[in-house]
C-alpha cells in the first residue's frame, strides 16, 4: 500500500517491454516508483532501486533491453516538455543526483549539462582540493610552465604527441593544461 502525498501525481512508466511484465510501473512528479497490479495506492508496491554512479536506478529484467531505467530520466520524460531537439539531458538542479522529484529536474542540451556541472559543489570542492595538491603529482610547477610556454610559443611548434612523450605524460593531460582545466594557476 503507498500512502497519498498532496500533490503527487501518478503516472504509468511505459518502456520498451513494459507489456511482458508481470507487474505495472508508475513514477511520481515527486520521484518515486511503485510497482503495482490493479492499483497504486491498494496493492502498489514503492520501489528504492539501486544506485548507479550515484543515480537512483530501477533493473528490469525485459528481453532485448539491457534493462535499467534511470529514474531521474523517466520522471522528466514523463513530466517535463523539452523545448528543443537539442535537449537530451537531464539535470538536477539543486546537484543532489537522488532528488527526482519532477521540479528539480529540466532538460537541457549538452552544453548546458556541461555548464551546470561546472557549478557543482562537488565539483568546486573537488577543483579545490587538486589546485592545493602537492603530493602524486607527475608534473612540478616548472614543468609546467615550460610545457606552457612551449604550447603558447608559434615558432617552436613541438608535436603535443612529443611533448608528452618528454614528460610522461598523456596528450589529454596536455590539452586541459592548454585549455587551462588543470594547472591554471601557474602562469
Amino acid at each position: 500500500m503507498v500512502k497519498k502525498i498532496p500533490s503527487e501525481i501518478w503516472k504509468p512508466l511505459e518502456f520498451p517491454g513494459w507489456k511482458q511484465l508481470r507487474k505495472k510501473y508508475a513514477v511520481s512528479s515527486h520521484g518515486r516508483v511503485v510497482s503495482y497490479i490493479d492499483d497504486i495506492h491498494e496493492d502498489g508496491k514503492l520501489l528504492n532501486g539501486s544506485i548507479t554512479t550515484g543515480y537512483r536506478t530501477l533493473n528490469l529484467h525485459r528481453s532485448g533491453s539491457n534493462g535499467t531505467l534511470y529514474i531521474h530520466r523517466e520522471v522528466a520524460r514523463v513530466f517535463l516538455r523539452k523545448s528543443s531537439p537539442k535537449q537530451k539531458y537531464v539535470i538536477h538542479q539543486n546537484f543532489d543526483k537522488l532528488d527526482n522529484s519532477a521540479k528539480n529536474l529540466r532538460w537541457s542540451s549538452l552544453e548546458e549539462m556541461v555548464q551546470h556541472q561546472q557549478k557543482s559543489p562537488a565539483k568546486i570542492a573537488y577543483k579545490k582540493v587538486q589546485a592545493n595538491r602537492t603530493q602524486g603529482l607527475k608534473l612540478s610547477i616548472s614543468d609546467v610552465r615550460s610545457i606552457k610556454k612551449t604550447l603558447s610559443s608559434r615558432t617552436n611548434a613541438v608535436p603535443i604527441k612529443k611533448l608528452a612523450e618528454k614528460y610522461g605524460v598523456s596528450e589529454m593531460t596536455l590539452y586541459r593544461i592548454k585549455s587551462g582545466e588543470n594547472w591554471s594557476r601557474v602562469k
